[in-house]
């Protein structure tokens, strides 16, 4: 099978689509792949370094604004939108795929749409509750839809779709027990275990909210572990917050770090996760069965991260406070009645994990597969 695949500009779109190179690449060990993707976006270097070969094409948003520069990357961007259908021909005759595949981004617009006036099998992925313009766009015409939550369809009333969620990374498929993972990131077993992070980027909000948080651990009478991820954002303030508000990051019950690379067994470790509602997030929650306090950004398109945040909090398996409310005696209020509260954080760790959809591979390949005979 030959396989091409667009989608970029952000890593929500590049991982799920590397993830489905893998599935079929399990599948059928002679597959040849070829990306499609914007030259200077995360897509150009991460997708290299996974060993799949890439094409550049030039694609970039509309700003709704009227500033003047907003104004000149809007030019450009029309340069480039009726530039595009011409090299995504050019693109696809030389490949000669077998199928087309989108998982958003404005790159996947021209790739998918173009293998569709060219009577090419394409199928797209959507991995948020809140559908992109781009898979709205090109759902109508696709031979698959592939959705990560039921949520979406009702965005898209008369489409066809199978509901295949997000491939999670393997190593959420055999997470340790709570009281090993504990163990094993050396901390008390039998304390509660908060987890807060906002991304490799991080958040102010996520931010503000884990010192809020670990001012408040300081003063109860009972130890509570705290796991946090500041992130690139908090790298020139976090630390010395803490210190102005004499909390030791290095201190018992505490791990404090830029960065978490061991994210599936701190998500073992923990009893309440607190992050924001990305589709990867919600997925490895669901995978990991955690209770969850969820701050959906508020500057996404669509605000899709509040429409993924409430298919747990409708599930039963998340509180979900809105950044615009949002405050330290809030997020203290959330979670001490929460970790005060072990029969509702089991509760929601139920929920999350019925919300897992755990043959997510074979229902990728099923709906690939299908697309290429039709």
């Amino acid at each position: 099978m030959r396989v091409l695949i667009a989608g970029g500009g952000t890593a929500g779109h590049i991982n799920p689509a590397l993830a489905i190179l893998s599935i079929i690449k399990q599948r059928d060990k002679d597959a040849v792949f070829l990306y499609a993707g914007t030259p200077d976006g995360m897509e150009s270097k991460l997708v290299p370094k996974a060993g799949i070969e890439f094409t550049p094409i030039k694609v970039s948003g509309f700003q709704r604004s009227l500033a003047p520069g907003d104004i000149v990357r809007n030019v450009k961007a029309a340069g480039y939108l009726a530039a595009s259908g011409g090299r995504a021909r050019k693109i696809i005759r030389g490949f000669a795929p077998d199928i087309v595949i989108g998982t958003g981004g404005y790159v996947s617009g021209p790739v998918v749409y173009t293998a569709q006036k060219m009577n090419i099998p394409t199928v797209i992925h959507e991995q948020n509750a809140y559908p992109g313009v781009t898979t709205r766009l090109l759902a109508k015409k696709a031979d698959g839809v592939m959705l990560t939550m039921e949520e979406a369809a009702k965005f898209m009333p008369g489409v066809k779709y199978e509901l295949t969620g997000l491939p999670v990374r393997k190593a959420f498929d055999e997470l340790p027990s709570r009281e090993d993972a504990k163990r094993e990131l050396g901390l008390d077993a039998d304390a509660p275990c908060i987890f807060s992070f906002g991304g490799s980027l991080g958040a102010g909000a996520i931010n503000d909210s884990a010192l809020a948080l670990l001012r408040w651990e300081s003063t109860l009478g009972h130890p509570v572990s705290h796991i946090h991820s500041y992130g690139r954002m908090g790298h020139d303030t976090f630390l010395s917050r803490l210190a102005e508000a004499g909390i030791d990051p290095k201190g018992k019950g505490h791990i404090i770090e830029e960065f978490i690379y061991n994210m599936n067994t701190c998500m073992a470790a923990a009893d309440l996760i607190i992050c924001r509602s990305g589709a990867s997030a919600i997925t490895e929650l669901e995978a990991a069965g955690r209770a969850s306090v969820l701050i959906p950004s508020p500057v996404v398109a669509g605000n899709h991260q509040y429409h993924n945040a409430m298919t747990l909090a409708n599930a039963g398996a998340a509180k979900v406070i809105e950044q615009k409310d949002l405050t330290d005696d809030l997020i203290v209020s959330e979670v001490a009645e929460l970790i005060g509260d072990r029969d509702k954080l089991r509760e929601f760790e139920e929920k999350a994990a019925q919300c897992r959809i755990k043959d997510t591979p074979d229902r990728i390949w099923q709906v690939i597969c299908s697309a290429v005979k039709r």
